[in-house]
């Protein structure tokens, strides 16, 4: 219980009673926790305190906040091991089935409303893309989501994409015929950026923790710009991997 004679600070105290029942599994994974007023109640301690003892456990990565929801219990962490990783690796066209990727939404957007698009297809005026958005997990467990991942496709080089995509099927059906468009090269950009209010929610972390964020842009073997995709990774589960080897 709090001790209100200790020297340990309140939010202290509050923060250990709360680390305890996460790990005797009193507060199982992803289950939601008392609210502030509950535990202000239960422990007869301040708001400012608790908000001071979730915060600074939701910092930390033992719970997360879902708006309009609570706080809920984080998944335990397990880290894995991305191998091989290249610029096709999060690819809708290059994989062998796109139906197996954890697709949450597939719609159609003008390229213009994605700043980074018209320069990726080199367009000069806007055009309807594709954008598949799908995560990725751990083990494949839908409570342990480590990427968060949006595929753009322009409709003009695949006019039947949404229905395919849709209809499961796959990328050999949906390149058949269209062979030069295959994916034959790519570039990648990577860097840091940290969580934002869409990303915090649909990963189960914090607003502002760091993630990896990578960008892939496929072209065919002609040059033509065929697929950009965009994936944040959870940077405290997961690692990218790249092997290579010295040519020449």
């Amino acid at each position: 219980m709090i001790n209100k004679f200790s020297s340990i600070p309140l939010y202290l105290q509050l923060k250990d009673l709360i680390l305890d029942k996460i790990r005797n599994n009193e507060y199982p994974p992803y289950t939601q926790i008392p609210s502030e007023q509950d535990l202000c109640e239960l422990y007869a301690i301040s708001r400012p305190t608790v908000r001071q003892a979730i915060s600074e456990l939701t910092s930390s990565g033992y719970l997360y906040k879902e708006k309009g929801k609570g706080t809920f219990v984080s998944g335990r962490k397990n880290i894995i091991d991305i191998k091989n990783f290249n610029g096709f690796t999060d690819s809708i066209l290059d994989c062998k089935s796109p139906a197996e990727k954890n697709m949450i939404e597939i719609t159609v957007v003008e390229s213009s409303s994605v700043d980074i698009l018209n320069n990726i297809f080199s367009y000069n005026t806007s055009m309807p893309v594709a954008v598949i958005t799908y995560l990725s997990y751990i083990n494949n467990k839908p409570g342990e989501v480590y990427s968060f991942n949006k595929s753009y496709i322009p409709i003009n080089l695949f006019p039947d994409i949404v229905m395919q995509l849709r209809d499961g099927k796959s990328s050999i059906d949906i390149l058949r015929g269209k062979y030069p468009l295959i994916p034959e090269k790519s570039k990648s950009i990577l860097e840091v950026v940290f969580a934002d209010n869409i990303d915090s929610p649909i990963l189960r972390i914090q607003p502002g923790q760091p993630l990896i964020k990578v960008q892939n842009s496929l072209y065919s073997k002609s040059g033509q710009a065929v697929e950009y995709v965009c994936s944040k990774y959870r940077s405290d589960n997961c690692r990218l991997l790249f092997e290579g080897s010295k040519q020449g």
